[in-house]
């Protein structure tokens, strides 16, 4: 029986917690012992019991191809994987090209695979506004209200203050927020789609693929009026200090899926299209963006 715990956003943060309270020791353990859990960390974009659900089947696959009992947790935000990786409550996790170039120069995570989505392991992201909004530019966002997804995301956030960075409408981060006359966080794409729908904000900064959250008529009532430059996709990382063994294994395990008998268990992880190999290279623009805007520092990762 899969050893498959459902958590939320506390309780990943408290594993977090505890990893850091436990010691080095603990918290830099190099491998996984025979029969103990591997511990997965997902980032739930819309409701996390939903999400657990989903992956559940997910986890009885990894289970028997692993052997080994899986515990996967969810989070609502991008920081509580990116502790639990750095704590070592996590031996691996689902994140974003931003998440990861920071949990890389935190924590020493290391990337293995790329999602594909409609054949691509690059997307962008999309700034949206109403079509009866007469908003037909960036430019007509000046003093208007926009919708980001978190601090922390790439298509939700760096990407998006980055085209207008490229406009020329704004010189930094920060002069954002004289820019727009406010900047709210939606914590999710589907949420900061939705209150551009329902008209609480003017624009929202999200991922291509947000629109799809949203039923046919709901997608007729809005535009894209700009997009970034390519994206590498959301990825698949391991912590520091993964037996490497263990970490061939969980990739394989995961590149199995793009054909075969177990296929269709894609659609629960992200409805992805498959994976292909990745590393520090592959996220190296994102991480080159991240420093210019001050997203992190400059310098080595943190030693594993």
């Amino acid at each position: 029986m899969t050893l498959f715990r459902r958590l939320g956003l506390f309780s990943l943060i408290a594993l977090a917690a505890l990893g850091a309270a436990c010691g080095p020791e603990s918290a830099g353990r190099d491998g996984v012992a025979v029969g103990e859990p591997f511990r997965i960390a997902f980032i739930a974009y819309q409701n996390p019991d939903q999400l657990l659900e989903s992956v559940e089947p997910v986890a009885s696959y990894l289970e028997s191809a692993l052997g080994r009992p899986i515990e996967a947790f969810a989070a609502t935000d991008y920081a509580g994987i990116i502790e639990a990786l750095k704590s070592g409550s996590a031996d691996a996790g689902f994140m974003g090209p931003l998440q990861y170039v920071i949990a890389h120069r935190q924590a020493g995570a290391v990337p293995i695979l790329g999602e594909l989505y409609n054949g691509s392991p690059t997307y962008v992201s999309q700034i949206f506004v109403r079509k009866d909004s007469g908003i037909a530019s960036l430019g007509g966002l000046e003093g208007k209200t926009v919708a980001f997804v978190d601090p922390l995301s790439s298509s939700g956030y760096l990407y998006p203050l980055d085209t207008f960075l490229d406009a020329g409408l704004i010189e930094s981060p920060a002069a954002a927020e004289s820019f727009f006359r406010k900047i709210y966080f939606a914590g999710g794409d589907e949420q900061a789609i939705r209150a551009v729908l329902n008209k609480f904000v003017e624009a929202a900064g999200v991922g291509q693929y947000s629109v799809k959250l949203l039923r046919p008529e709901e997608r007729e009532q809005l535009v894209a009026i700009a997009e970034s430059k390519p994206i590498p996709s959301h990825c698949v990382v391991v912590r520091a200090g993964l037996d490497p063994k263990v970490a061939a294994d969980f990739t394989n395990a995961l590149l199995a899926l793009n054909e075969g008998e177990h296929h269709d268990l894609l659609r629960n992880l992200y409805a992805v299209d498959g994976y292909v190999p990745a590393d520090h290279e592959t996220y190296r623009v994102v991480e080159d963006l991240a420093e210019r805007y001050g997203f992190l520092s400059s310098g080595a990762p943190a030693a594993p």
